[in-house]
């Protein structure tokens, strides 16, 4: 059945779309059927994909789409394509800007929420801030997984320290870090990165997919 994924914060520059598309191309990568929808109304991945393509020197299409969609549609189209069961995983790229009702129809229908997150005060209380507001939607969707991941973190960083900074948060956080690498911002929307890969099989596994 359609798993769907969907990066969420209150502000802009945390890191939804950086993550959102180097998990679907690592997603794609693994042999999963995926599609990325991103509903912030510029649609930048799509114009980066259209891009790569063009520039690219073969003619064949990626195996993955990326679709644009808006903050007040996303949850009723997720609702029909779920149940056709054409994608294993759809990942949703959320806008900075979400309204209430917005965040909290996409929850219903999302399997998962990733809120992507530095070490900084400021992101920290962001995501604190995201949480909560996610959080009501638990009690009318029962499966929903509420997922920090550690963002931008320097690679000497450990483990038990980001879990130290992030205690207080209302939700899982994941046991794996995005280090501050150009090569995770400078992405491709058709080449996955193989230093995702650990971060992907993080994702699936508290999804129930880790066989990955």
């Amino acid at each position: 059945m359609t798993k769907v994924i969907s990066f969420i914060s209150r502000k802009g520059g945390t890191g939804k779309t950086t993550n959102a598309i180097n998990l679907s191309t690592m997603l794609n990568n693994l042999g999963h059927k995926v599609a990325l929808i991103e509903t912030d109304t510029n649609y930048t991945l799509s114009t980066l994909r259209k891009m790569e393509v063009f520039q690219s020197e073969t003619a064949e299409e990626p195996a993955f789409e990326i679709l644009g969609s808006d903050d007040d549609r996303i949850a009723a189209e997720l609702e029909a394509l779920k149940p056709k069961n054409t994608y294993d995983f759809i990942v949703v790229d959320s806008a900075g800007k979400t309204t209430d009702e917005g965040i909290k129809k996409l929850c219903l229908i999302s399997d998962a929420v990733i809120v992507p997150s530095s070490l900084t005060q400021n992101d920290l209380l962001v995501t604190y801030q995201t949480i909560t507001d996610l959080s009501p939607a638990r009690d009318l969707n029962a499966d929903l997984r509420i997922m920090v991941l550690p963002n931008r973190i320097h690679s000497l960083t450990k483990i038990k320290t980001i879990q130290d900074a992030m205690e207080n948060l209302n939700a899982h956080v994941l046991n794996v870090a995005v280090p501050q690498k150009n090569l995770f911002v400078n992405f491709s929307t058709i080449l996955a990165e193989e230093q995702y890969r650990d971060i992907a099989r993080e994702i699936l596994k508290q999804l129930g997919d880790g066989q990955t």
